[in-house]
C-alpha cells in the first residue's frame, strides 16, 4: 500500500504566529527568482498587511507551500499589480506562490489555484498573475496555460521580464 502524503490548506494573515511567518518567508526566499525577493520578514509582513487572501499548505504539520493574493483597490506598490489595476475592474491577483522543491508535482499548486479560483468565482472576478520570461520559468508558463490562463501582455524590466496571464471566471 502506498504511503500517500496528506496536504492541508490553511488561510492566514500577517498576524499569524511569528514562527510560522518565518517559515513561510523562508520558502519565499528559497524560491527566488521564481518569486520576488522580500529581503526581510518585516517586508513580508508589510506585503501581507495589504493582501486579500493568503494560504499555506502543510504536510505532517510542516509548511510546504504558500500563496499570497491581492484584489483590486489595494495599496500594493508593484509594477505587475499595477498592470492589472489599470486594465481590470474586479480581479484577484496571485502575487506569489511557492512550493518546497521536494513537494512539487503533488498537485499542491493546482489545489491552491482551485481554492483561489472559487473565491474569484464568488466575487465575479478575473484571476490574474505574471510569470517570469527572463529568467524563463517555463514550468509555470505551462502550468498557467494548462489551467486555461491566456497571456494578456508582456513587460521588460531592468532585472527581469514577465508575461501577464489572466483567466476569466
Amino acid at each position: 500500500m502506498d504511503n500517500e502524503l496528506e496536504f492541508v490548506t490553511h488561510e492566514f494573515c500577517n498576524s499569524l504566529e511569528e514562527k510560522l511567518l518565518e517559515k513561510i518567508f523562508k520558502i519565499n526566499q528559497k524560491n527566488i527568482p521564481e518569486v520576488g525577493n522580500l529581503y526581510s520578514l518585516k517586508s513580508f509582513k508589510n506585503l501581507l498587511s495589504m493582501s486579500y487572501k493568503n494560504f499555506y499548505v502543510t504536510e505532517a504539520n510542516k509548511i510546504v507551500a504558500f500563496a499570497v493574493c491581492f484584489k483590486e483597490g489595494s495599496a500594493y506598490d508593484s509594477r505587475n499589480y499595477e498592470f492589472f489595476s489599470k486594465k481590470e475592474k474586479s480581479f484577484i491577483y496571485i502575487d506569489r506562490i511557492a512550493i518546497e522543491k521536494d513537494y512539487r508535482r503533488n498537485k499542491i499548486g493546482k489545489n491552491l489555484y482551485s481554492r483561489i479560483q472559487s473565491i474569484a468565482f464568488q466575487k465575479k472576478s478575473s484571476l490574474c498573475c505574471e510569470v517570469n520570461t527572463f529568467p524563463i520559468n517555463k514550468p509555470s508558463i505551462n502550468f498557467h496555460l494548462d489551467l486555461g490562463f491566456i497571456e494578456v501582455g508582456r513587460q521588460d524590466f531592468e532585472e527581469n521580464s514577465v508575461a501577464y496571464f489572466k483567466k476569466e471566471i
